[in-house]
């Protein structure tokens, strides 16, 4: 989601359709990142292997393309800080994808404009925009019917749904939560640091730090079989592609940052999660998820 005022550019077609691969790409990665938790990985694991394999290879397009690697005292003081962020909202959203259906803790976790507004509001005393203020009840309101809340469609119950899905949620929206603030401090604090090198640096201090998870478990929790082995290099070499094309390609099809577009990653997990995990949802969570895809994007796509 765009955090500035700035006017969005219009789209080419391929600047449309590479967005979309990139979210295809995403979604696919969780899909497989389930694949790779109910075969034996966990989520520390997994984080090590995605987040060092993404470092190497952006780093080895800084180090093809000559990009200066100058940093000012401000952009050191912040990145520590975004790395941790970062690690610990990619272990929450793992966590959440390991205990819920992908396509459900992806549209918890898209609920991030909130929390973004939030934490611009504690940290840098931003005003949220009138727009954020108007798609929060809808997006809620979304978010509650995907999540099914008072368990109509399961038939459990309000208590026995949430018995069923509160941790996942918990750890969904907290990564949603910190993944808010972490935008809010690149915004603030890294923001003319370039991609390539922000990525770099945040994501080889993400694998350290699962690297310190994996040590205090004992070590790697890795697949116990070949579906999880293909899992776990579906959901890194997933990650790792959908990173290099949005720091390769589109800034030579004129896109600068995050667009809206990709926040329509959780309908093609909600497919692919369907063709290859056969998890389904009812018909109304389908609608709530579609409100709150399209809440997100009418607010990514704003103009200034």
């Amino acid at each position: 989601m765009k955090l500035s005022g700035e006017p969005s550019p219009a789209l080419s077609t391929a600047a449309f359709l590479t967005l979309l691969l990139i979210a295809l790409l995403m979604g696919a990665n969780h899909v497989a990142a389930r694949i790779a938790f109910n075969h034996g990985a966990d989520v520390a694991t997994a984080v090590v292997f995605r987040s060092a394999a993404t470092a190497l290879v952006v780093g080895a397009l800084i180090a093809a393309q000559r990009v200066p690697l100058a940093l000012t005292a401000r952009h050191r003081r912040a990145l520590p800080a975004i790395g941790a962020l970062i690690a610990v909202q990619s272990l929450c959203l793992y966590s959440a994808v390991a205990r819920l259906p992908v396509a459900l803790a992806l549209l918890a976790f898209n609920t991030y404009p909130l929390w973004t507004a939030l934490a611009a509001r504690l940290v840098y005393a931003h005003r949220p925009e009138r727009r954020v203020l108007l798609a929060m009840p809808v997006m809620l309101v979304g978010l509650a019917l995907a999540l099914d809340v008072f368990g109509a469609a399961s038939g459990l119950g309000a208590a026995g749904q949430w018995s069923r899905i509160g941790t996942g949620v918990a750890f969904a929206l907290a990564a949603a939560a910190v993944f808010g603030l972490a935008l809010v401090l690149t915004q603030h604090e890294a923001g003319g640091l370039d991609g390539r090198v922000r990525t770099v640096a945040t994501m080889g201090q993400v694998a350290l730090l699962a690297l310190v998870g994996v040590a205090v478990q004992g070590g790697f929790h890795l697949p116990g079989d070949g579906v999880g082995w293909w899992g776990l290099a579906g959901l890194t070499l997933l990650y790792g592609t959908g990173f290099t094309i949005m720091f390769t390609v589109l800034p030579r099809l004129g896109v600068v940052g995050n667009s809206a577009i990709m926040n329509v990653e959780p309908i093609f997990a909600l497919a692919l999660a369907w063709a290859v995990l056969g998890q389904t949802i009812a018909a109304s969570q389908v609608a709530g998820g579609l409100i709150v895809v399209g809440t997100v994007m009418w607010l990514g796509l704003r103009r200034g």
